[in-house]
């Protein structure tokens, strides 16, 4: 069924076990990421499907990281010869979509100020017009700050040298699909192998827009759950996904003998392979892993190497997902925790009813005031204090950092 289709109740009891696990987010990375990566097989529930791609691609830690910083990139000018491409492309990425729709619009200004702070953030990269459609999915999902942080870790944990100027990491990614393809549809790979199409030709869209220009938009959002949970290979998957059910077959070729066929072919993808359910399942049932994806790295390097020479663009190595993220950059504690939304006037505190009876006996064996200046001295704990500076135990910091600033991650 497709995601608006999920049954009220089933989609309430996933929205409940995936509050559950953002609350509790580092314990379940830890303990748990199977199940992580199941309940992002299944398909994130839409209200929560913006904090949870934050938390899976580790931007929430990178914002906490970097407070402020977006801000000042905001302020910049920006360099001229960027600005005026990405004013280009605006009105381009998802003209229908009521974010926008209207030229000026807060969407349009939402994704021209993301784009512009990448150039000012990664300045040696600059901009990649394949970045503004990843961006305008980001910002239907989460406000501009966030959608930044998630775009950077796109660019230089998931993608990274996707968007320089040489394209080489894409080059050498369409290189390790094709050799990918062999094993999955060898009736495929001979057929596009015979017509000798590069498959730079046709797989450059897919991979640098993560499939937001191609896909169904409910099919873009399942397949994006799952690779930012699972990172590379679900890009790969889904390629091989279509270019088997598309030329996998003496029958389906029937009708793209020649070059000009097959491009087309491929241009024009039959509804029923890009189909949420069907494609999802094919997806994770395709036996491509990790460890396939890099050793065919190492291959394909060393061919180019052959050919071209050095890689001119040093990208920092790819991570595979949420899992590889996290371990890469865990989460300081400090960022986690609890920010007061109630500022605590200074005189006499309120003392709430159930603990009354404890204060009063407590106040009998104290020799200064509750409030007094004595009374931390002689261990009672100033409960203004604690209300401004709660203590947080590192095992439990997740789970009680739901404060103000919390709120925000969830965009509905």
């Amino acid at each position: 069924c497709r995601l608006e289709e999920v049954p009220l109740e089933v989609l309430r009891q996933r929205e409940s076990k995936w509050l559950d696990m953002l609350n509790n987010w580092d314990k379940w990375m830890a303990k748990k990421h199977k199940k992580i990566r199941l309940r992002c097989q299944k398909g994130i529930p839409p209200s929560l499907r913006g904090r949870a791609w934050q938390y899976l691609s580790g931007s929430k830690v990178k914002l906490e990281q970097n407070i402020g910083k977006f801000d000042e990139l905001d302020l910049l000018p920006g360099d001229p010869k960027w600005l005026d491409v990405i004013e280009r492309d605006l009105h381009r990425q998802f003209p229908f979509h009521e974010m926008f729709v209207s030229r000026g619009g807060h969407g349009q200004q939402d994704l021209f100020r993301v784009l512009k702070a990448y150039t000012l953030y990664r300045p040696e990269e600059g901009y990649c017009q394949a970045q503004a459609p990843i961006a305008a999915v980001l910002l239907m999902h989460m406000p501009a700050e966030q959608a930044f942080w998630c775009l950077v870790q796109i660019c230089e944990k998931y993608l990274p040298g996707y968007y320089s100027e040489k394209l080489e990491a894409i080059q050498l990614d369409g290189q390790i699909l094709f050799s990918l393809l062999h094993k999955v549809s060898p009736v495929a790979y001979k057929h596009l192998s015979k017509q000798k199409i590069d498959p730079i030709l046709y797989m450059t869209e897919w991979f640098m827009c993560a499939f937001s220009r191609t896909l169904p938009w409910s099919s873009v959002l399942r397949v994006w759950d799952m690779f930012f949970c699972e990172g590379v290979k679900i890009i790969f998957r889904v390629g091989l996904v279509l270019l088997k059910h598309t030329l996998g077959s003496s029958d389906k070729l029937k009708s793209c003998q020649g070059q000009y066929e097959t491009m087309e072919r491929l241009r024009a993808l039959s509804p029923k392979i890009m189909q949420e359910t069907f494609l999802v399942q094919e997806v994770i049932e395709l036996p491509v892993t990790e460890r396939q994806i890099e050793r065919e790295h190492l291959i394909q390097l060393k061919k180019w190497r052959e050919t071209h020479g050095e890689l001119q663009c040093k990208s920092p190595p790819r991570l595979h997902g949420a899992k590889a993220i996290s371990e890469a950059e865990p989460p300081t504690h400090k960022a986690l925790e609890p920010v007061p939304s109630i500022i605590v006037p200074p005189g006499p505190a309120p003392v709430p009813k159930a603990r009354k009876s404890k204060e009063k006996s407590r106040e009998k064996g104290l020799a200064s005031p509750a409030n007094g200046p004595g009374a931390e001295g002689n261990g009672a704990p100033s409960l203004a204090r604690e209300l401004l500076h709660p203590q947080v135990s590192p095992h439990h910091q997740s789970k009680e950092s739901l404060s103000s600033r919390e709120s925000e991650d969830t965009y509905l």
